[in-house]
């Protein structure tokens, strides 16, 4: 059975960044996480970033990178990732008034554009989910299965975000088994049990992440990423409570 490493979504820890950087990058690695999902830079060039995170020894998995962002340089964007040594490029958010068919159209023109010149570059583009793409459009099909059956699956990849696929009445592992040569970052998330529906950490929540981590293994998923997007007690607390969990589970 493989290995999947752990790493963390960094959006989880925002203000803790927004105070300290690098130290909540060392906390991170304290914690036992083998990486981290970036989410912005803290202002550090590729190469102080990268120097700090090899000090730390913390691989980065993939990094968030805006729309717009890609939309205005992705040279750029690119050359960056190859300095810190990843492998991940991750489209993950639509604005409110980019969730049209027309806006999905366009966004299937530039997802494909901006794959085809990351593969070139050794790079894998992904576009990560939330609830919205999960409404049917006028094709029948729902903007999630739009946007990865109109792509080219050898540009375009996925990383399923279980909570927001759970949240919107969805398995993720039906999920995983459809697209199962598309997932190698998978988001790692649980959800309360009452009517609020509410963030949870792994394991407390009602979200069956025992099956998309036995699914996992046996498939061609390459991270598993813990994210919470927000938390009721010490964000650091629920990472490490994420974490715990997963390894208990001998992952």
């Amino acid at each position: 059975m493989k290995q999947i490493p752990i790493a963390l979504q960094m959006y989880t820890l925002r203000n803790e960044f927004e105070k300290d950087f690098t130290g909540t990058l060392q906390k991170v690695a304290e914690l036992g996480y083998e990486g981290v999902e970036l989410a912005g830079y803290g202002g550090l060039t590729a190469k102080e970033l990268k120097k700090k995170l090899d000090q730390l020894e913390l691989r980065v998995a993939s990094s968030h990178i805006p729309l717009t962002d890609l939309r205005s340089d992705v040279s750029k964007v690119i050359h960056y990732q190859l300095e810190l040594g990843s492998k991940y490029i991750v489209c993950p958010y639509l604005l409110p008034e980019e969730r049209t068919e027309e806006h999905y159209i366009q966004l299937v023109d530039d997802l494909n554009s901006f794959g085809e010149r990351c593969s070139d570059e050794g790079i894998t583009l992904c576009y990560h989910n939330h609830e919205f793409e999960l409404t049917t459009l006028s094709n029948g099909k729902t903007a999630l299965d739009t946007i990865l059956s109109e792509t080219n699956p050898d540009w375009v990849k996925a990383e399923f975000d279980i909570y927001w696929l759970t949240y919107a009445g969805e398995n993720p592992v039906e999920w995983l088994k459809r697209y199962h040569d598309r997932t190698p970052l998978v988001h790692l998330k649980d959800m309360t049990r009452d009517g609020e529906r509410f963030f949870a950490e792994l394991g407390a929540g009602g979200v069956d992440i025992a099956s998309v981590l036995d699914y996992g293994v046996h498939h061609d998923v390459n991270w598993w990423i813990v994210e919470q997007d927000e938390s009721r007690i010490s964000p650091f607390d629920s990472v490490r409570m994420s974490l715990e969990y997963l390894r208990h589970h001998k992952i």
